[in-house]
């Protein structure tokens, strides 16, 4: 969710995919980790200069879950016929791609290992590298593009794109989790926007008490990804982690984790966050906001642009403010903002890797990643239009990147899938009360720990 992520989503897209009114089902295995070693090309073309992404001609499919609009509004279908412009003999044919991530990977891995060349490329959440690597699922993009293209994105992106010294996504679009606020609510009850969560849940309980507000904060808290995304903040503002700096061992039944998930269901059971954000995940978390019955939401940097618009939101953008994301008392603010968002990749049977590298170098381009920004308000992974004056000036959530710090989720294995499942059942247990914050904990320890040990790395 990442809009993780993705996770939003992270990727986002689980996470983010506001644009549909209903969510779908959430399958049983959770998002992949950070690119691998391997998989060679089966294009004839691979070894030739064209390979490194000048072809010209040719026809490629390309897989992708919406972003956002519909219709000739539709980010993939704007960004499909920009290209085209720019290269008018290379013909790329959308398929839409599930919304659900978790669907989404499942899917591609199925397809992809069954020796299927069709989707040439795909977008896919920041957290697969590892799995998809590891598993010859992508092509290692680095053996064909040299290290003055990945230089140009942002710190950090490139590296979490790889695995075992190869890159394997080129970054398209990034995601990380904002805390947005009623700026009119604040304002009338003489409140500064949260900077602790301590602070928030007393703002949001005297707010909701003098003002008649339904909810105090909403967020994502059903059993997927994105409560991963989620916990990641809780857990690493109160000094946590999920495993060790190799991923050989998991760290999750500590102090830091029974801080970061007794607070969380303090949250529930102080009447600040309904019961029901047990089955919230984004478009649910997105409407109650943007129907006016919550004072705070957490949630992706589309959310501010979904709350303002009248189409989709009963707020304005005189009402709506946005902020890095809190943090525990007497820590440096502000709170982590996990990372999510989306890269492209190779599928390692494609018969045309030089056109799919023309498409995946375009998409990184200034021009591309223009669209993203002053179209769609996506955060570019390219740094010279992220720091862009016009960018930044946009809208809020742009002006704040650079103010927030981010953290991952525990990508970097094979098996994260295993490993994000544990986190988010067990922690959705203890949110809805079905078992204690220590025994939850303790499962989720247990689990973790089976799953850093398997060798099927999550296929």
């Amino acid at each position: 969710m990442s809009k993780g992520t993705s996770l939003r989503y992270p990727g986002k897209l689980s996470r983010r995919r506001w644009q549909l009114a209903a969510v779908a089902g959430v399958g049983a295995l959770a998002l992949a980790g950070c690119g691998s070693s391997g998989g060679s090309s089966s294009s004839s073309s691979s070894s030739s200069t064209s390979a490194q992404g000048s072809a010209t001609s040719g026809n490629i499919v390309w897989s992708a879950s919406p972003i956002a609009g519909a219709g000739a509004t539709d980010t993939r279908t704007v960004l499909i016929n920009a290209f085209e412009k720019v290269y008018p003999n290379i013909h790329v044919t959308l398929v839409s791609a599930s919304t659900d991530t978790d669907t989404n990977r499942a899917t591609l891995a199925t397809t992809i290992s069954g020796g299927s060349s069709t989707p040439d490329v795909f977008m896919g959440d920041v957290i697969w590298p590892a799995q998809f690597g590891a598993h010859t699922l992508a092509v290692p993009l680095s053996n064909y593009l040299p290290s003055s293209y990945w230089a140009k994105f942002a710190p950090g992106l490139v590296q979490g794109a790889s695995y075992k010294g190869k890159v394997y996504g080129s970054p398209l679009f990034e995601d990380q989790g904002f805390m947005y606020y009623r700026k009119d609510l604040l304002a009338k009850a003489g409140l500064p926007p949260p900077t602790t969560w301590e602070q928030l849940e007393s703002e949001a309980t005297t707010i909701e008490k003098k003002d008649g507000i339904k909810y105090g904060f909403v967020w994502q808290g059903d059993s997927y990804e994105g409560l991963t995304c989620n916990f990641m903040e809780y857990l690493t503002d109160a000094g946590g982690t999920v495993t060790n700096s190799d991923y050989t061992k998991a760290t999750l039944d500590s102090p830091a984790a029974l801080k970061a998930v007794t607070f969380m269901r303090g949250l529930i059971t102080s009447g600040v966050t309904p019961s029901a954000v047990t089955t919230f995940q984004e478009p649910q978390a997105m409407n109650v906001f943007a129907a006016g019955q919550s004072v705070f939401l957490r949630n992706w940097d589309y959310a501010y642009s979904y709350a303002t618009t009248p189409a989709t939101s009963k707020l304005t953008a005189s009402q709506v403010g946005v902020e890095p994301m809190p943090t525990f008392q007497g820590q440096p603010t502000p709170g982590y903002s996990n990372i999510g968002g989306w890269n492209m990749y190779i599928n390692p049977h494609s018969k045309h890797i030089a056109a799919d590298l023309t498409f995946i170098k375009w998409l990184s381009s200034t021009s591309a990643q223009t669209i993203l920004a002053v179209k769609y308000s996506e955060i570019p992974t390219v740094e010279s239009v992220r720091t862009s004056p016009s960018v930044v000036s946009l809208n809020p959530v742009l002006a704040i990147v650079g103010k927030t710090k981010l953290v991952p989720r525990p990508a970097g294995t094979p098996n994260y899938p295993a490993l994000s499942t544990a986190i988010y059942t067990n922690v959705n247990a203890i949110l809805a009360g079905s078992t204690s914050p220590s025994a939850g904990l303790s499962a989720a320890q247990s689990q973790a720990s089976t799953a850093l040990t398997t060798t099927s790395g999550g296929l």
